[in-house]
């Protein structure tokens, strides 16, 4: 739909990425971006460079394309730079694939300085980055931070969606890279679907040509902070002192990493039992690990649930410890 097409290149342009109707490609929601990107992208034996851990739907996409992975640490400011280059030098990844602001699953922020040293890399070794950012508009701090698009230009494919920011049941998504590539993008996704949906389109549009969108984001923003504190402090109330969490400064999620003899999966049936339900975080390392993990959402579940689910969650890692 051209009118909803070039809205969407009209505000990446506004935050800094200049941006028009031939970037743009509407999607059914971010997953179908990301698949849409493996399976022009990706041949079988072909390396992607990720984080580890990394979003388990990018890994479902990329492995029915019978990828390998390169996975790389992350720290509390990201992806670490020193072990990228060596690793791109060796297996010579296809895609470099981040998700850079509030990560699913860890709720990570990959910083600035970072952010830059990544697209240098990228364009020194010819491989694009796509830039998975359905939560960037979740910002709990006061400014937004530079997209890894702003900085990378057409070495940077960004996925984007409305899921997070207007209703996950609209299914509508998009990608904004260089032109000559999204109308290769465009040829696979015919071959899908035709085109997204008219209609969801059209409510999308209209939501955003009157005005609601950015009201409702700050709505959001507002409601999911407080709701991140809320856990944050149940947390500290709660849990042991050998469990440690992230602190994300954005976004729907927060990481547990659990003593290194315990397994989140073992205890999941067990939770259920208790009524309460987290992401044990195993599928999410693309070459094994992580079964002490698991990821916590804060944006759906009442204040008055989060208390709840986090005492019951808590009982339940002190029985096991």
């Amino acid at each position: 739909m051209p009118p909803l097409v070039e809205i969407l290149a009209r505000r990446a342009s506004e935050r800094g990425t200049p941006s028009t109707s031939q970037n743009i490609l509407v999607t059914n929601g971010a997953q179908q971006g990301i698949e849409l990107i493996a399976r022009a992208f990706i041949d079988p034996g072909d390396y992607v460079l990720v984080e580890n851990p990394t979003y388990l739907g990018a890994l479902q996409a990329f492995n029915y394309y019978q990828a390998k992975y390169v996975t790389v640490d992350m720290d509390k400011d990201g992806i670490l730079i020193d072990q990228v280059e060596e690793k791109i030098r060796r297996h010579k990844p296809k895609l470099i694939y981040t998700v850079s602001n509030f990560q699913n699953p860890t709720g990570i922020t990959m910083s600035v300085e970072r952010r830059r040293a990544l697209v240098d890399l990228a364009i020194q070794y010819d491989i694009p980055i796509v830039d998975d950012n359905p939560y960037g508009d979740v910002h709990f701090t006061p400014n937004r931070l530079p997209t890894i698009k702003s900085y990378g230009g057409d070495a940077v494919i960004a996925v984007r969606s409305f899921s997070k920011i207007i209703s996950p049941g609209l299914r509508l998504g998009w990608i904004n890279g260089p032109k000559e590539i999204v109308a290769q993008f465009e040829k696979v996704k015919q071959c899908a679907d035709l085109h997204s949906s008219t209609f969801c389109q059209y409510v999308i549009y209209e939501f955003i040509r009157h005005g609601y969108l950015d009201p409702h984001i700050e709505k959001i923003r507002t409601d999911y902070r407080a709701k991140r504190d809320r856990m944050l402090r149940a947390l500290e109330a709660r849990f042991p002192t050998e469990v440690k969490w992230t602190k994300p400064e954005g976004g729907l999620f927060l990481w547990l990493e659990l003593p290194s003899h315990m397994s989140a999966k073992e205890l999941f049936p067990i939770a259920v039992e208790r009524k309460v339900a987290y992401v044990y975080g195993s599928p999410f390392f693309a070459n094994g690990g992580g079964e002490n993990t698991m990821r916590l959402n804060f944006s759906c579940a009442t204040m008055a649930e989060i208390d709840e689910g986090i005492m019951r969650l808590g009982q339940l890692v002190k029985e096991h410890m």
